[in-house]
């Protein structure tokens, strides 16, 4: 397919849709949880084809942790906006103003109304759950949409073709796969709002797409989050929690903790107590079907040659590997949990969002030295504080900026489902999950009442100006 016929063929089915959610007219609240309901319909009847399109796409994929992430993980959101969404629909009443407008019986309110098509491009790391959450926004919304799956995961993305057409009419949900031709045709639709998830650098490109249509975006990017771990921390449950998530889905998560700050004095606890945490979590790696192998060749060969550069340039590296297993005799891309301590900031470690199971770890100081480093970069899509220390909290949180905090943790503040979850800066821009993902994906239109009386003439709006006027002039600068 050339690129002219891809981007006639997605025009055609955008218009088809546009045409349809005109013809509907008021999306009604029974429409609404219906089709949240067959969404969640197709999650759970295909539960077992995902978890094993999911295992082809990334040569070896946690069972369990398809089932918890993006299959579990996708029902949770559509179930929450089935329990709220009438109280989202409804109108919410503001105050009339300023004097005289809101004089006898004038009202103001907000009606919250479908945009009308969105267009959803999803990515490899988690393409289950961050296709299906977000349609828990787009749907209880009452939009249409279109979905572009990624061209990485092309198991899942062809599972995601024949699954929908099961429970929606094109008219409703269609799914467009392709490669980086069709993508790109894509982001030229004019939608009516278009959400993007994926790499800081294709946003660029992305939200260039959507400026010629004048398209307003949504984009959840990634970026290096950072772990402030402070002296207060119980440093084994620290990293507990720490390692658990850099080696959920091997560390392919964009809010995996990508470097973490520990006091110089106890760097080398960190670093035994990281290997503790690997131990007892996956005490083989290789064969622990637990472990999750990076997805590619080429994404694992980045990671190899980031160690590598490290190694080179005399940076302390540690490769966490229980068992003492040969990493170089395997069929899949599997990578040990490799820490690198403290080190340069002109490696790539330190200036790319890495990715994987490979972690840098500063020692610091002072915690105003983190607060310091942390600002000097681009704004991160997550941030985690390690202590018992509620000043010292505080500091941190007030004195950085980023999509979204966990404390003492990493990554759940994504599972709070009413909590907006978004970038800020390069790391993204809007935010959805529950309400905030309906609000995002609806007009809030704003309805003014006039009352039955002509107050524009009482109150002096209304030519031949006066003394009227001027006391309505005064009563406004009072």
């Amino acid at each position: 397919m050339s690129s002219s016929e891809s981007s006639s063929e997605l025009q055609q089915i955008l218009d088809a849709q546009r045409e349809a959610y005109l013809a509907e007219g008021a999306v009604s609240l029974e429409t609404r949880l219906d089709r949240l309901e067959r969404a969640v319909g197709l999650v759970k009847s295909h539960e077992r084809q995902l978890v094993e399109a999911l295992c082809e796409d990334f040569g070896h994929r946690s069972e369990h942790q398809s089932l918890l992430t993006d299959v579990a993980g996708s029902v949770g959101p559509l179930r929450h906006a089935q329990k709220h969404v009438r109280r989202w629909m409804r109108s919410e009443k503001r105050k009339a103003g300023p004097f005289p407008l809101n004089l006898l019986g004038a009202k103001a309110r907000i009606d919250y109304q479908p945009l009308g098509v969105v267009g959803l491009i999803s990515p490899w790391n988690f393409p289950v759950n961050l296709t299906f959450s977000p349609l828990a926004g787009i749907l209880s919304a009452g939009n249409r949409c279109m979905i572009k799956p990624s061209e990485f995961t092309p198991a899942t993305s062809s599972l995601f073709a024949e699954m929908f057409p099961a429970a929606f009419d094109a008219t409703e949900i269609a799914v467009v796969t392709g490669g980086a031709d069709v993508g790109a045709a894509f982001t030229g639709l004019a939608f009516d709002h278009l959400l993007f998830t994926g790499a800081t650098s294709v946003a660029r490109h992305v939200m260039r797409a959507a400026a010629e249509n004048l398209v307003q975006v949504t984009l959840e990017l990634g970026g290096k989050s950072p772990v402030v771990v402070g002296r207060s921390a119980d440093m084994q449950k620290t990293s507990d929690a720490i390692m658990m998530g850099k080696m959920m889905n091997a560390g392919q998560i964009c809010l995996a903790p990508d470097y973490v700050f520990v006091p110089q004095e106890r760097v080398d606890e960190f670093v035994e107590c990281s290997t503790n945490s690997v131990a007892k979590m996956y005490p083989t790696l290789l064969d622990n079907p637990d472990y999750t192998s990076v997805l590619n060749e080429r994404h694992f060969e980045r990671l190899k040659a980031l160690v590598e550069e490290a190694e080179n340039a005399g940076a302390r590296v540690v490769e966490i590997n229980p068992a003492e297993e040969d990493f170089r005799q395997q069929p899949h891309h599997k990578m040990p949990p490799t820490l690198i301590v403290d080190p340069d900031d002109s490696l790539g470690v330190m200036s790319d969002e890495i990715f994987g199971p490979v972690m840098p770890v500063k020692g610091y100081a002072q915690v105003e030295d983190t607060v310091r480093y942390i600002n000097a970069k681009p704004r991160p899509l997550g941030l985690y504080y390690f202590g018992s220390d509620i000043a010292e909290e505080n500091h941190v949180l007030a004195h950085t900026t980023s999509g979204g905090v966990t404390v003492n943790d990493v990554v759940m503040h994504v599972a709070q489902e009413d909590l907006p979850f978004g970038g800020v800066g390069p790391s993204g821009m809007g935010a959805y999950h529950g309400v905030d993902g309906f609000r995002t994906f609806s007009h809030a239109k704003s309805v003014f009442t006039q009352s039955k009386i002509d107050v524009a003439s009482l109150g002096g709006l209304r030519p031949p100006y006066g003394d009227k006027t001027l006391r309505a002039i005064k009563a406004q600068m009072d």
